[in-house]
């Protein structure tokens, strides 16, 4: 794969999105790689558990924003992967290492369990992009930090540390930067000791009443950023993106 870095070890799936020159920005690229990744490890009996982090210093800085306004041939696409996440079987573990931004914050949402390194931040920066959220945030959200963290975290844009984030309900635990990766990994160990057919009857009973609604939601939301994408606000936060200056909205 050109996008990630897959590494399967004692029933235990590390998946490394390994773009860190863009900060593991999500092209269409690796949204298709790692749907692929969520879809072989459903299958593989020799995977118990998925790991996902991030190659240098960020998780991911979220949608490529050097793809918008091309026309890109997806296999999956963006839809395709929040299928293969929403239906991945298995515990799905986010080690979040650097910091994070759309994407690469709501994905956490989609976790059964997420950690975060220190020094990590994440931030929904939907709003300043003229854009509005996705992965199903507006649904697990709330249902993890609670409605008004969660509207405040989807509407500010602002960023939010480690301590927020876990004192919010997002990730579980907060741990060194150095020691990030390796902890994720001796967590999914323990799980990966434990029988499969436990693992996923569990995982089935706690998503069987969440399932359809995280499939509504990321529709839902999926539409509603189809009908933002190319309007005034998203076209001045482009602009100001690429002319490197504060977008103006005062007139939006």
């Amino acid at each position: 794969m050109n996008t990630l870095n897959i590494t399967t070890t004692d029933r235990v799936m590390l998946v490394e999105m390994d773009r860190p020159e863009s900060l593991n920005a999500f092209s269409t690229e690796l949204m298709d790689e790692l749907a692929d990744a969520f879809l072989a490890a459903t299958s593989d009996d020799a995977v118990k558990v998925l790991v996902l982090t991030g190659a240098g210093r960020a998780f991911s800085a979220g949608a490529d924003l050097k793809e918008m306004g091309r026309t890109t041939t997806a296999r999956h696409g963006f839809s395709g992967l929040l299928n293969a996440i929403i239906e991945f079987p298995k515990p799905f573990l986010v080690a979040v290492n650097g910091l994070g931004a759309g994407i690469g914050a709501t994905i956490c949402g989609l976790a059964d369990v997420a950690y975060m390194a220190r020094s990590a931040r994440l931030r929904c920066p939907f709003s300043s992009l003229g854009l509005t959220a996705e992965a199903a945030s507006t649904y697990t959200f709330p249902r993890l930090m609670g409605r008004q963290n969660a509207s405040w975290f989807l509407l500010s844009g602002e960023w939010m540390d480690a301590d927020g984030c876990k004192s919010s309900g997002l990730v579980m635990e907060v741990i060194a930067d150095e020691e990030i990766r390796q902890y994720a990994l001796n967590q999914a160990g323990k799980l990966a000791r434990l029988p499969m057919q436990s693992l996923i009857t569990t995982k089935s009973l706690i998503m069987a009443p969440l399932k359809d609604q995280l499939h509504e939601s990321a529709e839902a939301e999926n539409r509603a950023l189809a009908r933002l994408v190319g309007k005034p606000a998203n076209q001045e936060a482009l602009n100001a993106f690429r002319d490197k200056r504060e977008p103006d909205f005062s007139e939006l």
